[in-house]
């Protein structure tokens, strides 16, 4: 039989397995060989974007450019300059690279090839927003949709309707220069216009579309949205966007990975959304199963999910949606042997904290009673960072270089 530390070992095998399958210099080289010979402009955003630029700067000796990248996340770039600013709400050097970038893409000429980069975190990334909307009212709006729950489709649909650049305006900027854009995905069903908020992409949503989201959550912006360029737009004549990595490459290393380490597997599904408590209680639910009937699987086995879940912040605490799932997992399974839950971000990176996620089992509890933390009050109070770090079970990474959304693993013996 498996000990618990026998599985926390092998969970962070199976973690660092996807990471490395979701290496973004690896995704994006096969498409880079037809430029080998061509100058380019780089311009992108990402938590990803540096190593995509690095593997650019190896194949393509012709580029030079500018991204936007989150603090930290960097790499040994010589020719293409590296911005760094704020994620996940946007900040001044964010801004000032945004209308940098802006700039390069105004002064591309009918026979250049700007080739784009865009990895998960690149709406945040790209604040340039619209006349008369200061920055300061978007960090608000960002802030406002994060705490009331907003998913990242819904976030995305006002960022296109208050922005220069986003929702394919980035390409209108460009036109008519050819534009290649490659893109690591870190959205549900790898949706062109959400992710990164869809810069060279044709946006389908409209301005009303954008106001239902705000009146949703009863936000208030103090300019008038304006309209985005849509599918059938000459600007995207010569544009290709085309995914070179998603959360599907991530879970079927994990799979492969877990299989070595000779655990029975199944893939609940890359495609996982909803709120994260809830989602939780569901993965808890199934590993449940599994201990006491067999079902769907027998022990020992691996259980995987991937994709993006969602907090509705109510409280004051520190953390965030993968530390939060595993701290509602954790409640759910205490007491239960033989289960052991993790949650991580292949980017390293969990909400507002240098965790990438976290990981408990059926003892999570009754350890943090000992050491007097009340998970379920932690829990109330979105505070799942200061329950899981006395206890060492926050899952450190630090940035990764890749991100195509969360992965979920959990082993039951």
């Amino acid at each position: 039989m498996k000990s618990s530390a026998e599985s926390r070992r092998h969970i962070r095998q199976i973690l660092d397995a996807a990471i490395v399958a979701a290496d973004p210099a690896r995704a994006i080289r096969p498409y880079l060989r037809p430029f080998a010979k061509r100058r380019v402009i780089v311009l992108g955003a990402g938590k990803a974007t540096a190593q995509m630029a690095l593997a650019v700067e190896e194949m393509i000796p012709n580029c030079s450019g500018l991204i936007n990248v989150k603090y930290g996340h960097t790499a040994p770039l010589k020719r293409i300059e590296i911005n760094e600013c704020a994620h996940p709400v946007p900040d001044e050097a964010g801004l000032k690279g945004a209308q940098r970038i802006a700039d390069l893409a105004r002064g591309a000429g009918k026979d250049d090839l700007i080739l784009c980069l865009i990895s998960g975190g690149a709406s945040a990334l790209l604040p340039l927003p619209v006349p008369g909307l200061s920055l300061a009212a978007k960090q608000d709006i960002t802030k406002q949709l994060l705490q009331r729950g907003a998913d990242i489709q819904e976030m995305n649909a006002v960022r296109r309707h208050l922005s220069q650049i986003k929702g394919g305006q980035l390409a209108k900027l460009v036109y008519p220069a050819q534009v290649v854009t490659l893109i690591l995905s870190d959205v549900i069903g790898d949706d062109l216009n959400t992710i990164g908020s869809g810069p060279t992409a044709p946006d389908p949503s409209t301005v009303a579309d954008a106001q239902a989201v705000l009146d949703k959550y009863k936000i208030q912006v103090p300019v008038a949205l304006i309209e985005t360029p849509k599918p059938r737009d000459k600007v995207f004549r010569n544009v290709q966007n085309i995914v070179a990595g998603s959360n599907r490459l991530a879970i079927d290393a994990a799979r492969k990975a877990a299989r070595k380490l000779d655990y029975r597997t199944m893939v609940l599904s890359s495609l996982i959304e909803g709120e994260t408590r809830e989602i939780a209680k569901m993965h808890a639910a199934i590993a449940k199963e599994v201990v006491a009937t067999g079902q769907p699987l027998k022990p020992p086995c691996c259980i995987i999910s991937g994709g993006e879940t969602t907090v509705t912040i109510q409280g004051q605490g520190l953390g965030g949606r993968n530390q939060e799932f595993a701290m509602a997992a954790a409640i759910e399974i205490a007491g239960t042997e033989g289960i052991t839950i993790a949650s991580a971000g292949t980017d390293g990176t969990d909400g507002p904290t240098d965790a990438a996620g976290a990981q408990a089992d059926g003892a999570t509890l009754a350890r943090g009673q000992k050491l007097g933390l009340d998970a379920k009050a932690y829990l109330s109070n979105n505070d799942s960072y200061h329950f899981f770090q006395p206890l060492k079970d926050l899952i450190m990474t630090g940035p990764t270089g890749t991100n195509v959304m969360d992965l979920r693993v959990m082993l039951i013996r």
